[in-house]
């Protein structure tokens, strides 16, 4: 089952927030929608969610009933507790409220504490387990690990895969590359066009010309700098060596 969106174009007062914009969702996998701020992330995924209808196009998504969604606000009820938030959610969807997942989220010793005096990566775990407590076909997060500690970077992407590894179609808004890398496939949106998708590691094998380290570049317009160096795009030359994911998008950016 591949649940997505088919050539969809979102106008916003005249200002063009998705052109043209095609995203699959398989189940059983994460799928990572890339993009800086104002790129059309959060804007396709709640076209995903029903939020917002698009102008243009088609959006293939399970029965509402069916569909979690982790807004980029966590999505918790701040002067609710842990435990209430979980019975409301449960409630709502006429499901059991599931402790499993909160056990899971290392949230089981503090369901009386309210949402809103838990820490930020708490709170996005809270958010992530609301989404899930009525075992969504579909389940959407916008960008879910945004200002989220490290290690609960890393616990919430447990659960996420944990998710996808159930069977649960997956996608996320993601501005970290690293966590883009992680899922099986991805979008890359700049200015509400796609610029890249596929396969992480496709995307980055297909990165034309040869990109370089330098200490001072040739010509600055195809260059950016990586930590104390820069890296240079060489259009004409063959590949060599293997660049990354932040490589290949700049490349793309720069016209590859």
């Amino acid at each position: 089952m591949t649940f997505g969106a088919r050539h969809i174009t979102v106008d916003f007062g005249g200002v063009t927030a998705l052109h043209d914009v095609s995203l699959d969702v398989p189940a059983g996998a994460v799928t990572a929608v890339v993009g800086g701020d104002g790129a059309g992330k959060s804007t396709l995924l709640r076209c995903l969610v029903g939020r917002i209808v698009a102008q243009h196009g088609e959006v293939e998504r399970p029965p509402k009933r069916q569909v979690g969604y982790m807004s980029s606000s966590s999505g918790t009820w701040r002067d609710l507790s842990v435990d209430e938030n979980v019975a409301f959610v449960a409630g709502v969807y006429g499901a059991k409220p599931r402790p499993d997942l909160l056990e899971r989220a290392g949230l089981a010793s503090v369901g009386h504490r309210l949402a809103g005096q838990l820490s930020g990566g708490m709170r996005q775990k809270l958010g992530f387990v609301l989404a899930m407590q009525h075992n969504p076909e579909l389940v959407v997060l916008d960008e879910p690990s945004t200002g989220v500690d490290p290690v609960s970077r890393v616990e919430l992407w447990r659960m996420i895969a944990g998710a996808a590894a159930g069977g649960t179609a997956v996608v996320m808004s993601t501005t970290y590359l690293d966590e883009a890398e992680r899922a099986s496939s991805l979008l890359v949106l700049d200015a509400g066009r796609a610029v890249l998708a596929g396969p992480p590691d496709e995307v980055v094998a297909h990165t034309p010309g040869r990109i370089v380290e330098v200490g001072k570049p040739g010509d600055p317009a195809r260059a950016w700098r990586r930590g104390r160096v820069f890296h240079e795009w060489l259009p004409d030359e063959s590949p060599a060596g293997t660049p990354d994911l932040e490589d290949a998008i700049i490349v793309e950016m720069l016209g590859g």
